[in-house]
């Protein structure tokens, strides 16, 4: 078990980046927290601290930066890893949402046998702004009988209000903007 790493330690590592990807934009760049070992590992016991192994069926992640979490956490809960990708991404039959971006819309699809009826699901991304596309991937989740049971992430950026949009489900950040 690593060290014990506060969100603290987690908030100093990640990068500002301004501009990006265009400007006006502050870019939260998680790198640094990825390559840092103690911090990666310390962002995933906080990530996970709630459950137990066994306590989840599956752990879902959001492409593509929420991949990278939600893999680890999986592997740490002896849970199954589901990603939930954009449109076109993956090579079986999917279910789809759609959800609103600030000028149009975006469609995120999942697996159809991804999920069994009743499954205990820990939804992990690596940021929470809007709360369109947590909000597309609890849909999702539920369209195929899944119950969430939380919603992680490592940065929420409070300001724009996106757990509004997370209908309820338990949520939770380590580090807010």
């Amino acid at each position: 078990m690593p060290a014990t790493v506060t969100a603290a330690e987690i908030e100093k590592a990640i990068r500002n980046v301004p501009d990006f990807p265009k400007p006006g934009i502050q870019f939260k760049d998680i790198t640094p927290v990825l390559a840092d070992a103690r911090l990666f590992a310390g962002a995933i016991e906080l990530l996970t601290e709630k459950f137990k192994p066994g306590s989840v069926d599956a752990v879902v992640g959001i492409d593509a930066r929420g991949f990278i979490f939600a893999a680890a956490a999986a592997t740490k809960l002896h849970a199954g890893f589901v990603p939930v990708r954009k449109k076109g991404k993956l090579p079986y039959s999917t279910i789809e949402q759609d959800y609103a971006l600030e000028y149009g819309h975006a469609t995120v699809a999942m697996h159809t046998d991804a999920l069994k009826p009743g499954a205990r699901v820990l939804l992990i991304d690596d940021l929470l702004a809007t709360g369109g596309t947590a909000a597309a991937a609890i849909a999702l989740v539920h369209k195929l009988g899944g119950k969430i049971l939380e919603a992680g992430f490592l940065i929420e950026l409070k300001f724009l209000n996106g757990r509004e949009k997370l209908g309820g489900i338990p949520a939770r950040s380590l580090v807010s903007y």
